[in-house]
C-alpha cells in the first residue's frame, strides 16, 4: 500500500488520521510520516502496546480485555473509537495481534485484528495472515490498515 496515496485520500477528503498501535508499535504512523506533506493529514498515534497503555490511553474496558483478550475485534474497536474520540481526526484505525513468534491454537501467530473508526461508525474485521515470520506480520497489517484508511477516505 502506498502511503502517499492515502495521504491524498485523506487530503481531498478534509480528513486527518489517528492511529492506536499494538503489534505495529508505531509502524502506521512511520509509514505515514515518512511522506513529506503527511502533516496535513496526520493528528496523532497512540503506541499502546500494554493492556494498561490500552486502557490509560484510549479508554478501553478493562472487563472487554478480561473477557476477549487484547487480540480481539472488541478490543480493537474501543481502541479505535477511543484514538477518534482522543483526536482532532475524522478516522482513526486501530491494531492488535499476534506478530510472532509464538500464539497458540486459540490465538495463532499472524492473527491481527483490526478497527477502524468514522463518525459513521466502527468496522472491524481479523485477519488471519499465518506464521509469516515477525517482520512480515507486521508488514502486513500496516499494509492492510492503510488499505482500510483508504478505502474510507475514497466513499462518498
Amino acid at each position: 500500500m502506498n502511503a502517499a496515496a492515502v495521504i491524498d485520500a485523506l487530503r481531498a477528503r478534509g480528513w486527518l488520521m489517528a492511529t492506536a498501535e499494538s503489534c505495529t508499535g508505531g509502524m502506521i504512523s512511520a509509514a505515514i510520516t515518512d511522506v513529506a506533506g503527511s502533516s496535513d493529514v496526520f493528528d496523532r498515534g497512540f503506541t499502546t502496546y500494554s493492556n494498561a497503555a490500552k486502557e490509560a490511553m484510549l479508554g478501553v474496558n478493562a472487563a472487554t480485555l478480561a473477557a476477549h483478550g487484547a487480540v480481539s475485534e472488541q478490543v480493537a474497536r474501543d481502541m479505535a473509537e477511543g484514538a477518534l474520540a482522543r483526536s482532532d481526526a475524522q478516522v482513526a484505525v486501530a491494531v492488535t495481534g499476534i506478530a510472532g513468534p509464538g500464539g497458540s491454537g486459540h490465538k495463532p501467530e499472524g492473527r491481527v485484528c483490526f478497527g477502524l473508526a468514522t463518525d459513521a461508525g466502527t468496522a472491524t474485521e481479523t485477519v488471519e495472515f499465518g506464521a509469516i515470520g515477525r517482520a512480515n506480520v507486521r508488514q502486513a497489517t500496516v499494509e492492510h490498515a492503510l488499505g482500510l484508511v483508504l478505502a474510507a477516505a475514497s466513499q462518498n
